[in-house]
């Protein structure tokens, strides 16, 4: 008889037992299910939460998307991103996530292209200004979006969207989650010398140009960059303030060709820069224009420190009317075009979004108007700038 009863206790305890696992495996199937193994999910039938069918429902409730990741593997954090990858995807009931590395010899172009093969909706660059760029390659004009997550020195691009710079796990939600902007992009066409026949084209989405930009990005010592930041390039700037100004000749829009002196021309597709700096104030992503910008210091120190003046006050919207700047010893130039061709008397250095690209003897820059489609925050898609910008000087 007592071993009936205690038959029957342990009969109980153990049907209680049972529930309470059942019950909190379910919860958190619900919740991850991840944290659940395959067979545990279908046999304790954990099937998505009831949603609102609704205009007002989160994005994330109402898309259906295949999401790749194209990462940098030597960035920090990665590993860990691949985790939380999976989970984000996994507690939306979206397919497992593609996951691609740059390497060495591809920087990303080509695992973005095989990922949007493969039926990818989304295309996340997880790295820096260069891993975004290459991402952005492959992803152009293919009808896919691309996500950013930020990881590097600059993070320009993303900082132009202000796509969280610091916060993975935020940027991670908003390339699945984030409203979508179309974009323009620039290509950049470089002759170099020797190879007249055969100018090579490259995207960017930033800044693209030559001169002492292109210098100031070679010269920047790689353990400055992760200690410093962005700032590392100031030193490298620094160095290279006493080399000579540059001759060239520059087409606006198939135009007349116009003899120019300068330091450096860049092409810009947006403006914002590291520290708050807009180096071409006016310049925007989804105004179907590139902004370009010649910048020239002369007399030594008094004309350097006289063109940083001019730019500070650029960021605060103050230009001086072009024909003052005539008695200057510093001038910086604007115009906006869809197309801008330089010719070096001497070949130059250049570089687009941060990577140099050799010296060339020619380039061409030109706009691509919304080639691509970017996931960004609520509300922080860019808009034109309301004035012209124009500057007949160039």
């Amino acid at each position: 008889m007592t071993a009936d009863v205690l038959g029957m206790i342990g009969l109980g305890v153990a049907l209680v037992a049972l529930i309470i696992v059942v019950s909190v495996t379910r919860q958190i199937g619900h919740r991850d299910p991840l944290n659940v193994p395959r067979f545990w999910r279908r046999a304790l039938f954990i099937r998505p939460p009831e949603l609102p069918h609704s205009e007002d429902a989160p994005p994330m409730f109402t898309r259906n998307q295949r999401i790749a990741f194209v990462a940098n593997p030597t960035k920090p954090g990665v590993g860990q991103l691949r985790e939380q990858a999976m989970r984000a995807c996994a507690i939306r009931y979206l397919p497992e996530p593609m996951w691609f590395t740059t390497t060495e010899d591809d920087p990303g172009i080509g695992q973005a292209e095989r990922a949007v093969e493969l039926g990818a909706d989304v295309v996340v660059a997880c790295g820096g200004d260069g891993t975004v760029r290459a991402v952005a390659t492959g992803v152009a004009h293919t009808g896919a979006s691309m996500g950013i997550v930020p990881m590097g020195t600059g993070n320009i691009f993303a900082r132009n969207f202000t796509i969280p710079l610091n916060d993975p796990q935020a940027a991670l939600r908003l390339a699945i989650d984030g409203e979508e902007q179309t974009v323009d992009v620039g290509w950049l066409d470089i002759t170099k010398p020797g190879a007249e026949d055969t100018p090579a084209a490259h995207l960017f989405l930033v800044i693209a140009g030559g001169g002492l930009d292109a210098e100031m990005v070679a010269g920047a010592d790689e353990r400055l960059k992760a200690r410093l930041g962005w700032f590392a390039y100031f030193f490298a700037a620094v160095a290279h303030l006493g080399t000579k100004r540059i001759a060239a000749r520059i087409a606006v829009d198939g135009g007349e060709a116009t003899e120019t002196h300068m330091r450096t021309v860049m092409m810009g597709n947006v403006g914002r820069l590291p520290g708050g700096l807009q180096l071409i104030p006016d310049a925007s992503a989804v105004d179907g224009k590139l902004d370009v910008a010649t910048l020239d210091a002369r007399g030594g120190i008094v004309g350097w420190t006289e063109l940083f003046g001019q730019v500070m006050a650029q960021n605060a919207g103050i230009r001086d009317p072009w024909w003052s700047r005539v008695l200057k010893a510093s001038r910086v130039d604007h115009v906006r075009c869809e197309e801008v061709e330089v010719k070096f008397h001497q070949p130059q250095k250049v570089q687009v979004d941060g990577e140099v690209l050799g010296r060339a003897s020619k380039i061409t820059a030109r706009v691509d108007p919304g080639a691509l489609h970017v996931r960004v925050p609520a509300g922080a898609a860019e808009y034109p700038p309301d004035a012209p910008g124009e500057d007949p000087s160039i």
